[in-house]
């Protein structure tokens, strides 16, 4: 289990922006189980829809990726700082209902595929055992010296 000071040792995302707030279980290169709380003071609810706020589906695939991100991360960050672990492609992720305020977010990852270039995750996530999306990830590494090439 990780808290969130831990979770920042390890992932670069910070507030409003970092979707994971604790990890509930992690085995390194195979898999995990995150926890999200949705608040009613997260910004994007101000737009997103006003009268009848819903999380948009691009944070949930957020709060997936960041998850898949500590399961592919070494435990000792200093040894691949160079490194910058990135989505390279969503597949088939569908929203079967609504997230909300309020809601407290399990996310489920598990690799499906890795090599020495990429990695593939499948993701559910859910509240209160009930499925609100899922769908799979690609994921690879890059240089961060490339990023502002």
């Amino acid at each position: 289990m990780m808290n969130l000071l831990e979770i920042n040792k390890r992932i670069k995302q910070r507030p409003p922006f970092q979707m994971i707030e604790k990890v509930l279980e992690l085995e390194p290169n195979v898999s995990a189980k995150g926890i999200k709380n949705v608040s009613v003071n997260e910004p994007y609810f101000i737009g997103h829809f006003p009268e009848t706020p819903i999380m948009p589906g691009v944070l949930l695939i957020e709060c997936a990726a960041q998850l898949c991100s500590l399961v592919i991360a070494p435990e000792d960050a200093a040894a691949d700082e160079n490194k910058l672990y990135v989505l390279l492609k969503v597949k088939a992720f569908k929203f079967l209902k609504p997230v909300v305020p309020g809601d407290t977010l399990t996310i489920d990852v598990q690799c499906t595929m890795s090599s020495a270039a990429a990695y593939e995750f499948s993701a559910t996530i859910s509240v209160d055992g009930k499925t609100k999306a899922k769908g799979s990830m690609l994921f690879t590494s890059i240089d961060k010296s490339a990023v502002y090439e």
